[in-house]
């Protein structure tokens, strides 16, 4: 229900990847006058440049899970086990780590964070269908559906769980013998272990480097301006309020740029630009890999997305390109790609969808996922009167865009917002 709603306001919304974007494009809606900062030449170039092209609204759960915890160790000890971490590991990884093992051995908190996430989860994809009937961009999206494979006895148990859980929630899903799977992914190959899936009917799929740079361009036609190759440096102010943003453009000047209102959606680069304020945001780029390549097969390929349990790899197709995506990494801000990472990516692909493309000329990409230790991301107003977050979306970040947008813009408005966002809350990790 609307409180009040704001006269036409100045936003300034810092980060241009898809959570930023997709701010702007709600604030525009709204009829505020928006500029959006980006250090990037083009929207969209960081961690949404090549993620798992999966917008996966049933599958959101928070990062620190319980049920994690005892298999963390095994995974760093196996050569292809999806969690990884840089030896040695620095400080700003042990201490995420830890607080993550505090969240996960918090009672009932990972039971609450993960409805507040698939109810964000439902919310995105109301937002997200609204947005493609209201603009016609070109970025390889659908709406087919995801799988996620069960390779063991033990997982497809586990799926039963998951689905009873989504159906008290009003998730459509469905679970799957090895014979439906096939009929649903007729491309894929019983070179793998399978018991069947969980199939999660309304998920969808899209470019989100491409669907960044398309709502851009339709934003700016729309009036948003977009400042691309400056750095937000310092938010300026006083205790109650930001007057302004200090820049530092390409060229080395320095710029003051005032506002009625700030959003910050800079990712992992967020926490340098609160901290000042007083608002700690332990944020830690999650680091992850993934493979995207031209079809030479299409028929042996993926209908839309399956994730394999095995490898803990994503495969999604994207009009006639494979990308897959794989393994969370603690590694900070290094962006090496090391061959074994791509190796176990190209192994889970070759296992399900054998002769789809050539792996070997993919082109390959590393990014930071903006990942917080308990998993919701942060949404809501900031230690200033009219400063907003809404950042820190972690692997989830594509598929969460549109939802946590729409809320913000409703928050900045003075609205109750459509999703409650208690678990959003971005002063949580000072309680």
């Amino acid at each position: 229900m609307n409180r009040h709603r704001e006269a036409q306001m100045r936003v300034v919304v810092v980060g241009g990847g898809v959570v930023g974007v997709t701010t702007a494009y709600e604030l525009n809606r709204r009829g505020h006058e928006v500029t959006v900062l980006e250090r990037h030449e083009v929207a969209g170039n960081e961690t949404s440049k090549g993620n798992a092209a999966q917008r996966s609204y049933g599958v959101v759960y928070p990062w620190a899970d319980p049920g994690m915890v005892f298999k963390a160790l095994p995974w760093l000890l196996k050569q292809d086990g999806p969690l990884k971490m840089r030896m040695p590991p620095s400080v700003e990884a042990v201490r995420f780590m830890f607080a993550t093992l505090r969240y996960a051995r918090s009672p009932g908190l990972f039971g609450l964070n993960r409805r507040a996430m698939l109810r964000l989860g439902m919310h995105s994809r109301e937002r997200f269908l609204a947005l493609e009937r209201e603009l016609d961009l070109a970025f390889d999206g659908d709406h087919k559906g995801l799988l996620h494979l069960a390779s063991t006895p033990e997982a497809l148990a586990g799926y039963r769980d998951l689905h009873e859980l989504l159906d008290e929630l009003g998730i459509p899903s469905r679970l799957l013998t090895p014979e439906q799977v096939q009929e649903a992914e007729p491309g894929m190959v019983g070179n793998g272990p399978l018991y069947g899936a969980l199939s999660y009917e309304t998920d969808g799929t899209g470019d989100c480097h491409q669907f960044s740079q398309a709502l851009a361009q339709a934003c700016e036609a729309k009036g948003v301006k977009f400042r691309y190759r400056v750095e937000a440096e310092r938010l300026l102010g006083d205790d109650r309020t930001v007057q302004a943003i200090e820049l530092r453009t390409e060229d080395g000047e320095r710029e003051r740029l005032e506002a009625d209102a700030f959003v910050v959606s800079a990712g992992c680069w967020s926490g340098s630009l609160v901290r000042p304020l007083g608002l700690e945001l332990p944020i830690y780029p999650v680091k992850g890999y993934s493979l995207t390549v031209p079809l030479s097969n299409p028929d042996h390929a993926p209908v839309s997305t399956v994730h394999d349990d095995n490898y803990k790899v994503v495969s999604t197709r994207l009009g006639n390109r494979l990308r897959a995506t794989g393994f969370v990494e603690l590694a900070d801000f290094n962006r090496d790609i090391p061959e074994a990472r791509l190796a176990t990516i190209r192994k889970s692909v070759l296992s399900r969808f054998p002769g789809c493309a050539d792996l070997d000329a993919a082109e390959t990409w590393t990014g930071f996922r903006p990942m917080t230790p308990d998993g919701p991301a942060i949404i809501g107003r900031g230690p200033r009167d009219n400063l907003f977050l809404n950042t820190g979306h972690g692997t989830f970040g594509w598929t969460l865009s549109a939802g946590s947008a729409d809320v913000i813009a409703q928050v900045i408005d003075g609205e109750t917002p459509s999703v409650c966002l208690d678990a959003f809350r971005p002063g949580r990790f000072s309680e």
